[in-house]
């Protein structure tokens, strides 16, 4: 499921276009003074690096860096206002000098002429620079609306539950893709889902929807976990093209210390226990995707674990599971994950970024797939309302 690079904050995909719109839009909201403070630098360095150079050294043309330094910082106004007065302390800075004989004039009528076309250049560039900045950031803003509508944060408490999830972009821009969660307090218990629709771009954004849609419904119609499941898997058969599923882990929270799960194909879950021990809850029986039970035959078994009051429950995807390092090594999430966990105190939203900064500091860069991450514990009965 190949789309944007999140980044970033718990119960929501982490914002992902990269440097190239983050600092875009940053120097767009800057104080005049802080934008042109790099080019007034740039003059400053000019002269004082021409006067203390003597009569005998030219370096007033060096004064041609202040149009494309301009272009990168500046609106076309300011651009035009600051290149002008660059032109100004070349000419100082030329009759300081002095200019010996007709070919050094030749030179500097030359270099004057090459200035006036950088400074022109430079007007456009800022200004198609700002045109695109904006948007890009429009652009954002939308994608950022759509995701609240699709995969909206899930509330830090949910019943018994306490919840935090996040959601990680691979590639620029996007901020939804194929990986879902969704947690709902339900007649017959807290019910919660994570899964990875199998493709990219807007149909794996369709299936997910649809995922969602269904399950939002079925969790408060079938008593069962595993006709929940039943109901997930005939709407995606129903509607995904030839050879489209989707991975999906249900999960039940049953009080005081009982999940009851039902895999469809996806990675498991790790447990995390106060000791810092963690144990993946691998399905006795495994199942198949959702949308292609009916290639398989039958319908999935669910399964219960014990988890304990402290227990933390990390649900995840494969852009996860199958991250690698400059080597090819799989990140070790079951080793790693309880540290970071356990360090990261009880804030579930700080758990995850530990969790997600530490996926991204072993692989040497952004994930290159998408990723989702949801972290559940029972919450401290002294606080129930």
């Amino acid at each position: 499921m190949r789309r944007t690079r999140p980044g970033d904050r718990a119960g929501a995909p982490a914002p992902s276009a990269g440097l190239a719109l983050d600092d875009g839009a940053a120097l767009l909201g800057l104080p005049m003074w802080q934008r042109v403070l790099p080019v007034g630098g740039a003059m400053a360095i000019v002269c004082a690096a021409d006067l203390l150079s003597g009569q005998d050294t030219y370096l007033a043309s060096l004064m041609s860096v202040v149009p494309p330094l301009a272009a990168l910082l500046l609106y076309p106004l300011e651009v035009v206002v600051s290149s002008c007065l660059g032109l100004l302390l070349m000419v100082v800075l030329t009759r300081y000098d002095g200019l010996g004989d007709s070919e050094a004039r030749r030179l500097f009528e030359g270099t004057l002429v090459a200035y006036a076309a950088l400074t022109v250049g430079a007007a456009f560039i800022s200004q198609a620079r700002i045109v695109r900045t904006r948007h890009l950031v429009a652009v954002r803003t939308v994608a950022e609306a759509a995701q609240l509508a699709l995969l909206p944060s899930p509330e830090p408490r949910v019943g018994p539950v306490r919840v935090a999830a996040r959601y990680v972009s691979a590639a620029d821009l996007a901020q939804i893709g194929g990986d879902l969660y969704a947690v709902v307090d339900t007649p017959y218990g807290v019910r919660a889902l994570i899964g990875d629709v199998r493709g990219k771009g807007l149909p794996a954004v369709r299936m997910a929807s649809l995922v969602l849609g269904a399950f939002r419904e079925s969790v408060y119609d079938e008593p069962e976990l595993a006709g929940v499941a039943a109901r997930l898997d005939r709407s995606v058969a129903r509607h995904a093209a030839t050879g489209e599923f989707t991975t999906a882990l249900l999960v039940q929270f049953e009080p005081p210390d009982i999940i009851e799960l039902v895999h469809c194909g996806h990675v498991p879950p790790l447990r995390v226990r106060p000791d810092g021990t963690a144990s993946l809850l691998e399905p006795p029986d495994p199942w198949v995707p959702l949308g292609l039970a009916r290639l398989a035959g039958g319908e999935p078994q669910p399964w219960r674990e014990h988890f304990a009051p402290d227990d933390r429950l990390l649900l995840y995807t494969d852009g996860v599971a199958e991250a690698r390092d400059v080597d090819g090594t799989f990140y070790p999430l079951a080793d790693r994950a309880p540290e970071l966990i356990g360090s990261a105190g009880p804030d579930l939203g700080a758990c995850l970024a530990a969790v997600h900064a530490d996926v991204t500091r072993t692989t040497g860069g952004p994930l290159r797939d998408d990723a989702a991450l949801m972290l559940v514990t029972w919450a401290d009965p002294a606080t129930e309302r």
